[in-house]
């Protein structure tokens, strides 16, 4: 790509500033000596990857100019099969046919060669699973949508190429894996998991103890050395190439062990997320072909969001207080917690934003709303949850007691009914969940099985062996073309109700990712807020019960709706004085007519 001089000149300037910023961040990891040797071999791969940034995909995602039409679909590679079909093929084409001003970004879980996880035991960063198709599917995709892909960077399968390395004491891989006495006083590590820590495994050099923080098929990398830094940086070069431009940082909380910490958010981790954003900058011009980079930490709200750093290290991070809130919320027919919540929620940096979604591929985070909810009600809720079918995984607390750390049921079934029981309300109460996550300060990310309202899939969970298989459930796309075609089941309502939903969404300027947001507290049956600002702005009025409610005149005054307003979502109109009756679980979109 050619530019004028001065521009040149700039961008030159831009260029240096990132390498100097970069080489300072590697010597406080590694040393004056090591790190110019890592910068050496990373620089390398930048001058193989740039040229991609003269040939950028034609969906762009650009964090500093967000907008309502900007909605994230999460999907396997395979959720829609359809036979003699590559599934990546099946899912292009469902988006284009289906999801066509829906969406306009997909996050592809992962789609590499993998042992166990459902992918996040990757064997091989460089291979396309051929059960699901090809890197020219990864690319035609991208073509058509944005793309997020997933940088799994704290582990690999026990399979991967590396790991046979280090079991065969060779080159490359030998020094990858962090090995130690089995005696080790671990107790500090906070653990998303009650498995052991240290996994014996056999090697040409005797028996080794290797972390593994998640399970012993998933082995931790060790980015003490700087050449395992210099790899995923080549891994994150050839998602470049194949067209993602949304690079999600999985586990990324978990990545720098050191003993006798808890390890978990270690600074050195945070340089990497820094050291990550510098080399896509470097990488890709962020003026003309920006990457984007989400943290996935499923863990209390200020420590989640202190992976934006100063507004330099993540451009989004997901939004995982929002879940348990919102489910808390509609199961108990109170917002206090919530509402509690968005009175003191600060808004990102500048160029960055929250990544909404309340459900996703994983089960629901509690972690993240420790100190939000209260023991006991969450305690609750986990018995709530197990009466509508739904399982809960244990992490290990540093005493050896356990707390849940993750309810795993499908969202759909998890809004069956309330602590009074089941009831009638379960589709209106679960789009009262899409509406509010659609509605708040952030970038909307729907769960492929959000938008299509699947149940529990408890016959995946009796195949698998694993609880988190109940949100996991592979459609033939026959069967569900026909659903949809029947509007009397709730996957024709879920779906076009939130099609339709997201398509209006796109023309409210209010909904902008970055519009202004305030919290009004009314009362415990309501989630109240204002987005947007003047004539232009919306007032989001949810009512959280399972009966009706009315917005008074002092309620309305509170919300700035004094005047005739709109409702946005039905076209209803409602005069400038009087009450507004909401019925259960109904959600307003109200603007000033």
């Amino acid at each position: 790509m050619n530019h004028p001089g001065p521009e040149r000149d700039t961008l030159h300037g831009q260029f240096a500033a990132r390498v100097h910023a970069l080489r300072g961040e590697l010597e406080g990891l590694y040393g004056p000596a090591a790190a110019a040797d890592v910068l050496r071999a990373i620089l390398s791969t930048v001058a193989e990857c740039r040229p991609v940034a003269q040939r950028p995909p034609p969906n762009s995602f650009d964090p500093r100019q967000l907008g309502a039409e900007d909605v994230l679909l999460i999907t396997y590679g395979n959720t829609l099969e359809r036979p003699g079909e590559m599934p990546l093929a099946t899912l292009r084409d469902f988006i284009r046919e289906r999801l066509d001003g829906v969406v306009n970004a997909v996050h592809v879980l992962p789609f590499f060669p993998f042992s166990s996880d459902d992918g996040f035991a990757v064997i091989d960063f460089y291979s396309v699973d051929p059960a699901l198709g090809d890197w020219s599917d990864i690319t035609a995709l991208s073509a058509e949508v944005a793309l997020m892909a997933d940088l799994v960077i704290n582990h690999v399968s026990r399979e991967s190429l590396w790991f046979m390395d280090f079991v065969n004491d060779s080159e490359p891989g030998r020094d990858f894996f962090l090995a130690l006495e089995p005696d080790t006083d671990v107790s500090r590590v906070v653990r998303p998991r009650n498995t052991p820590l240290l996994v014996p495994i056999h090697t040409y050099r005797g028996m080794r103890h290797v972390w593994a923080t998640f399970s012993e098929d998933q082995i931790d990398l060790d980015f003490s050395k700087p050449r395992v830094l210099a790899e995923m940086v080549r891994v994150l070069c050839n998602y470049l190439r194949a067209g993602a431009r949304l690079i999600r940082l999985d586990a990324i909380a978990y990545l720098w062990k050191e003993v006798g910490t808890p390890c978990i958010h270690h600074p050195n981790t945070h340089a990497v997320v820094r050291i990550l954003r510098l080399l896509s900058e470097l990488m890709c011009d962020p003026d003309r072909d920006p990457v984007v980079l989400i943290t996935e930490t499923n863990v209390p709200h200020s420590e989640n969001v202190s992976y934006f750093g100063h507004g330099d290290e993540a451009h989004m991070v997901y939004q995982f207080s929002l879940a348990p809130l919102v489910l808390h919320a509609l199961t108990r027919g109170s917002s206090r917690y919530l509402m509690q919540w968005g009175a003191v929620l600060d808004p990102p940096p500048e160029g960055c934003a929250f990544l909404n979604f309340t459900a996703s591929h994983d089960g629901i985070g509690l972690r993240p709303a420790e100190g939000l909810v209260p023991e006991q009600d969450i305690d609750v809720l986990v018995e709530l949850m197990h009466a509508f079918g739904g399982f809960v995984s244990m992490r290990m607390l540093a005493d050896g007691s356990q707390r849940p750390y993750e309810i795993n049921i499908a969202l759909f079934d998890a809004l069956r009914g309330t602590f009074a029981g089941e009831d009638h309300w379960q589709v209106q109460r679960f789009l009262c969940s899409q509406v509010l996550a659609m509605s708040l300060q952030g970038v909307p990310a729907i769960y492929i099985h959000s938008l299509l309202g699947t149940g529990n899939h408890i016959e995946g969970v009796e195949r698998s062996g694993r609880t988190r298989s109940i949100n996991r459930r592979q459609w033939q796309l026959a069967e569900l073309e026909e659903l949809l075609a029947d509007p009397a089941t709730a996957t024709a309502q879920v779906f076009a109700a939130m099609s339709g939903l997201l398509r209006l969404r796109r023309s409210v300027a209010a909904f902008a990712p970055c519009a202004a947001q305030v919290f009004v507290p009314i009362s415990d049956d309501w989630v109240t807020f204002i987005r947007g600002e003047g004539d232009a702005a919306v007032a989001v009025v949810i009512n959280v019960t399972a009966g009706s409610c009315l917005l008074d005149e002092d309620a309305r005054a509170a919300l700035f709706c004094q005047r005739q307003v709109r409702d946005l979502i039905t076209g209803e109109t409602f005069p400038a004085d009087g009450s507004i009756e909401v019925t259960p679980y109904r959600c307003l979109w109200l603007q000033a007519h």
